[in-house]
């Protein structure tokens, strides 16, 4: 993802700036969502691991990116707590 979209995309949920997802978010999250423990907002379980992210600066929210493109839906974000 270009840096220069990277600085003006903000969460649509807390208006915090947004960051590509670390491998070690990206393995721990997978993991859960391999163990039925990952749900997005809307309550809908994941089953699909995602190989790219968008995490908030404060990391509490998670935007899954789907074919190149952030899905920038609130019912869309993951909570990270979830992975506590």
């Amino acid at each position: 993802m270009e840096k220069r979209l990277l600085n003006i995309l903000r969460c649509p949920v807390t208006h915090k700036g947004l960051s590509l997802a670390r491998r070690e978010i990206l393995g721990r999250l997978n993991a859960a969502i391999d163990e039925g423990r990952i749900v997005n907002h809307d309550g809908t379980a994941l089953d699909e691991p995602l190989s790219e992210a968008l995490v908030t600066d404060d990391e509490k929210l998670l935007y899954p990116i789907v074919g190149g493109i952030p899905v920038l839906l609130e019912g869309e974000s993951i909570r990270m707590d979830q992975l506590e």
